[in-house]
């Protein structure tokens, strides 16, 4: 299980520090075209480490029985490790940003605002983690793991890749 978090932690990573790149102005557009790229390959790693996360804790879950009138839980376990792990992105970051010696005192004071309120909301979406999880081993919660089917990667379901593979496919005869 650690080895998908921290899998899902990495990418995360990846993506928000690709993300970043990709904003830039002063370079040259293919230099954006990789970026893009590379988030989407990271995205799609972050997304199947996610879904590995979910069949992981469904396996340690498959003997538990839920009841009739078990809740089925929306989001699943694997889907909020990932929001935490935006999260504690988000809290390093702004707490980078409450760091800064060049920046205004208003900007230092707006971003510790800004840090309190993702700190909450890291602690809240940590308890109906573990409340969700606590429900599912006694039976009255469960979830599914949800397939990600990002078909902008698949070329068979892009139409703009699909399309052209076709299109050069009928001038190479």
């Amino acid at each position: 299980m650690w080895r998908w978090i921290d899998a899902n932690h990495r990418f995360n990573s990846m993506l928000w520090d690709e993300e970043d790149r990709a904003r830039r102005l002063d370079v040259d557009p293919a230099e954006i075209a990789a970026s893009k790229r590379l988030i989407d390959r990271h995205n799609q790693l972050r997304n199947d480490a996610v879904e590995a996360m979910d069949e992981a804790i469904l396996a340690q879950l498959s003997e538990v029985r839920h009841d009739d009138d078990a809740r089925l839980s929306s989001e699943t376990a694997g889907a909020m490790i990932d929001r935490l792990s935006i999260l504690a992105l988000k809290i390093f970051h702004m707490r980078q940003q409450t760091r800064r010696p060049d920046a205004s005192t208003a900007h230092i004071d707006t971003c510790r605002a800004k840090l309190q309120r993702l700190t909450a909301q890291r602690n809240d979406l940590a308890c109906c983690l573990d409340q969700l999880l606590i429900d599912a081993q006694s039976g009255q919660a469960y979830f599914k793991v949800y397939r990600q089917f990002k078909m902008y990667n698949d070329p068979s379901m892009n139409p703009y890749l699909y399309a052209r593979a076709a299109s050069a496919s009928g001038s190479a005869r």
